[in-house]
């Protein structure tokens, strides 16, 4: 049993009396320091050695006063000599060390003074002997109990990670049983963080049963581990009497962690020595949330993207739990302390409050967010219960703690991240223990366990979310749930994806996987105060999916978003790193919404965000100026407004490129066969067209049978394009094979056409749109527009319309994704009246810029920290006209010609909704015959 911090100060200021005349190193060191770690009722034995030899950088050797690999190195001088010699001394062993054994802790000494230095939270700590008691929790970690910092991208995290995985692959390529190998890894884990942080007492009890007790070969590990599991599983009452003395030293741990029987391992001496190693490293300083990703990353890594598996930092999970709900408990929190009267009763049910509500997140892979939500409500509470010992002067034990682990569900399809997201509660839950004792002077554990997580192993789009956690129950469900865009989708996902967003309301079938964790979590909280975020692609918030998902939320499900984070990079702790740009989505009820929503913006993708307080915010992620602007979509449509050209794909082959050639291809193709010369046109997509370089197609349409036949290099390009179009699968290359001299979409302009890439960089400030001419033959991946005039590229090149783009277009990633239905055809047209000629003259300004720069490609031309002064300032020139052509006076931002565009879109469809409502049918006669 620990001791109280009570009888530690007790027994340290009892130590300082005893000490108190104590002066050479020589002779008294080591009795001083098996005395001081008897103040904290640990052996130092058990964990410490005495004169550790070490090779110091300078090839000489020097001897460690005492030594506690990973934890502690103590450098101890007579009274009167120099402590900061004794700390230079000290850092040389430190820096000696391998990366394993360096420790977190370094005390010097001179019997009378300490000096404490603790490297993870770069802080000191100086007094003398006499003060010990007042600083005696300074050394709780020999209790294993410590403050903890928490950190993304912790080594320490990635490195407990690879030891696992080591082990991990060692009993796999054994043969050991998949389940009873997942079962056994998370009960090592757990006894690792076990043995450094204080739920087995003393410390490091686990690294010595598995040093001492077992045989170097490792042929016993097995057995005594399995006996050790039960040992864990049994209450210390009902334990026989003749149990291993070793054994019995172990605590009863309960939570169904060690209950099921499993194979006995077979152990070598190779993995008895990963084992130990896992054993010798400090797990004090392993993060549960982020530990718990890594942990699962030793399986293969194409697995974990096939189930759709992303593993986030602290930070990231932050973005979303801040705004969903601890933002809100921390104002509350700084409102109760204000109050005059009934403060300490208030905040009593403030902490009451923070034991009901409860969390639930259906796709919680190994509980990262459950793990961060927990702590980050524990850290409230211990600050809840500061507070409320300010007032009254004295803590009650019941009322230390309200929150617990039982208030946290999950769903989960493996059972290995099941298994670890229970583990990795518990063991946020004993760091939390640690820091109510330290921070209150007591002791305050929950060994054994007697409540646990709710996870549910089980598909959370198969599982009927009310039997996990009933809705009228539930206070907030968030996650990261799969990804997985559309077409990644293997064959069972995507048809059960689109059957269950078919039932609930989504209108479309090319939705992100993803959309339906958000139309479950809106079915599931239908007539309750709904409270929803989550991770997504930033995919349902572009292009086409808009359309498709947010009728259903709003409409259906009668909820608005709270709160947004615009894209932004999700960065990934893992092995097999997932780096994708999402999205983080904040929903709520309609009728419980507030009238401020917190809308998070990124200059770029992977800088710091920028919040901004908004009245509504769309399904674009734009503020709304008011609520029914809120419910606009774009929807794709087949022509565009007004008097704008139609605009079509470019040319498609589908020859399986034996029509398209290089630069050296076709000239050796012309050399062995001079004729064809003239069959070659310039082909042109959008990488040619915004980066330079040369490719070549054979036109072959049109020209006589006579001449083709005649050129037998051109005629073997022909039938390989008949094989390549009738083995292709399907119809459509099937038809296409009778006919191998016709493309399958040609587009062969007579003159000068307007071309827009397809794809172009998120950094640009403008697609580079233009014109190119015959004999150039634009490919499908440039959209084209014959007939185009120059006040139509003006409109196209201005910020208005890349406005347009930006926010309704859709995302290669983070590219910008022009689409001719979604962006084109939809883009408000200017004002009946608007003189359009006053841009001609405008537009020919930037091509004319353009074109005093010969040699340069138009990547370089537009590239963000290149662009010419004189093209920059043509097209600011145009921006302002194209602005004023809309709205008198302009806009003043981005925000301003976004929110007018879509209020000019809404009156412009409406003329569309009338023409296409059926007319009523008209009554039919019946004549009446008279009688």
């Amino acid at each position: 049993m620990r001791l109280s911090w009570n009888e530690i100060r007790h027994r340290a200021a009892a130590f300082s009396e005893e000490w108190k005349e104590a002066r050479y190193e020589k002779g008294e060191t080591q009795s001083f320091y098996n005395k001081f770690f008897g103040i904290f009722g640990v052996r130092r034995s058990s964990v410490a050695r005495y004169e550790e030899r070490v090779e110091k950088l300078d090839n000489r050797s020097g001897f460690i006063d005492l030594f506690w690999p990973g934890v502690l190195l103590v450098e101890q001088k007579s009274a009167g000599c120099s402590l900061e010699k004794a700390y230079e001394q000290a850092g040389e062993y430190f820096d000696s060390l391998s990366e394993r054994d360096r420790p977190r802790y370094i005390l010097v000494s001179d019997f009378q003074n300490f000096e404490l230095y603790d490297f993870d939270e770069r802080n000191q700590v100086k007094f003398p002997l006499a003060d010990l008691h007042a600083h005696v929790e300074e050394f709780a970690f020999i209790l294993g109990v410590q403050r903890r910092i928490f950190r993304d991208q912790d080594p320490a995290n990635i490195t407990a990670a690879e030891l696992v995985g080591h082990l991990y692959d060692s009993l796999n390529e054994a043969g050991y049983p998949s389940h009873d190998l997942e079962r056994f890894l998370v009960r090592i884990v757990f006894c690792l963080f076990a043995d450094d942080t204080g739920v087995f007492e003393p410390r490091d009890i686990f690294l010595e049963f598995i040093e001492t007790r077992t045989k170097e070969d490792g042929s016993d590990i097995g057995a005594l581990l399995t006996q050790l599991f039960q040992v864990l599983d049994t209450p210390v009452e009902q334990r026989t009497k003749t149990l291993d003395e070793d054994l019995s030293r172990f605590p009863y741990v309960n939570g169904e962690l060690f209950r099921e029987p499993l194979i006995i391992p077979s152990f070598t001496a190779d993995m008895r020595a990963r084992l130990l190693d896992a054993c010798r490293f400090d797990w004090s300083k392993i993060s549960p949330a982020i530990f718990g990703a890594l942990f699962q990353s030793v399986m293969d890594p194409k697995e974990r993207r096939a189930q759709g598996a992303h593993y986030t930092t602290e930070k990231n999970i932050l973005k979303v739990i801040e705004p969903l709900f601890l933002d809100d408990l921390r104002a509350e929190f700084e409102h109760l302390k204000t109050l005059k009267r009934g403060r300490t009763v208030r905040l009593r049910e403030f902490q009451e409050k923070l034991g009901s509500l409860t969390f639930f997140d259906p796709a919680c892979g190994c509980g990262n967010f459950l793990v961060i939500a927990y702590r980050e409500l524990r850290l409230l509470e211990i600050e809840v219960v500061r507070e409320i010992r300010s007032r009254q002067g004295v803590l009650y034990k019941e009322i230390l703690s309200k929150v617990n682990v039982n208030q946290f569900y999950g769903i989960e399809l493996g059972e290995f991240p099941v298994r670890i997201a229970e583990t990795a509660l518990w063991m946020m839950d004993h760091i939390m223990n640690n820091l109510l004792s330290l921070e209150f002077c007591l002791t305050y554990a929950r060994i054994p366990l007697t409540t646990s997580p709710h996870v549910l192993q089980g598909d959370a789009l198969e599982t009927d979310w009310t039997e996990v956690l009933s809705p009228d129950k539930c206070s907030f469900v968030f996650g990261n749930p799969p990804f997985g865009g559309f077409v990644m989708r293997i064959e069972e996902k995507q048809s059960q994806a689109k059957e269950l967003m078919r039932e609930l309301g989504a209108s479309g079938s090319r939705l992100d996987y993803v959309a339906a964790w958000f139309l479950k979590a809106g079915d599931y909280f239908r007539g309750n105060k709904a409270r929803i975020g989550f991770v997504a692609t930033n995919s349902i918030t572009q292009g086409e999916q808009v359309a498709y998902l947010w009728p259903a939320l709003f409409g259906r499900y009668g909820l608005e978003i709270a709160f947004a984070h615009r894209t932004f990079s999700w960065n990934s702790e893992a092995r097999g790193v997932a780096r994708v740009h999402v999205v983080i989505i904040g929903l709520s009820d309609r009728k419980s919404i507030s009238d401020e929503r917190r809308l998070f913006t990124y200059e770029k993708p992977n800088k710091d965000s920028q919040e901004i307080r908004v009245a509504a915010i769309n399904p674009y992620l734009v503020e709304a100026g008011q609520l029914n602007d809120v419910h606009i979509v774009v929807k794709r449509q087949r022509a565009p407004f007004g008097n704008f050209p139609k605009i079509c794909v470019g040319t498609k082959p589908v020859d399986g490129g034996h029509y398209i050639f290089g630069e050296e291809e076709k000239k050796s193709f012309v050399d062995q066969e001079p004729r064809a010369a003239s069959l070659f046109r310039p082909f042109v997509g959008a990488e040619e067209y915004i980066n330079g370089g040369k490719r070549w197609i054979l036109h072959v349409s049109g020209e006589s049978p006579n001449l083709l036949k005649s050129l037998p290099s051109v005629m073997n390009r022909i039938h390989a394009v008949r094989r390549y179009r009738a083995n292709e699968s399907g119809k459509l290359g099937q038809s296409l094979a009778g006919q191998p001299t016709e493309y399958h979409v040609s587009v062969i302009p007579e003159k000068a056409f307007l071309v827009i890439p397809e794809t172009s960089s998120e950094h640009r400030q403008y697609v580079p749109i233009g014109w190119l001419n015959p004999p150039s033959v634009p490919s499908n991946s440039l959209l084209v527009v014959q007939n185009a005039e120059l006040w139509q590229f003006a409109l196209l090149t201005s910020a208005l319309h890349m406005t347009w783009l930006r926010y309704v277009g859709g995302r290669l990633e983070s590219r910008y994704r022009y689409s001719t239905g979604l962006v084109y055809n939809t883009f408000p047209i200017p004002p009946k009246g608007a003189d359009l000629s006053k841009l001609e003259p405008l537009a020919k300004a930037i091509l004319d810029a353009r074109a005093e720069h010969k040699g340069a490609t138009l990547a370089d031309l537009y590239d963000s920290g290149l662009m010419p002064k004189l093209l920059r300032r043509a097209h600011k020139n145009l921006d302002r006209a194209v602005d004023r052509l809309y709205k008198h006076g302009g806009f003043s931002s981005e925000r301003e010609r976004i929110e007018y565009l879509f209020s000019l879109y809404e009156k412009m469809l409406e003329p569309l909704r009338m023409s296409t409502k059926k007319k009523p049918k008209r009554r039919r006669r019946v004549a009446v015959r008279r009688k």
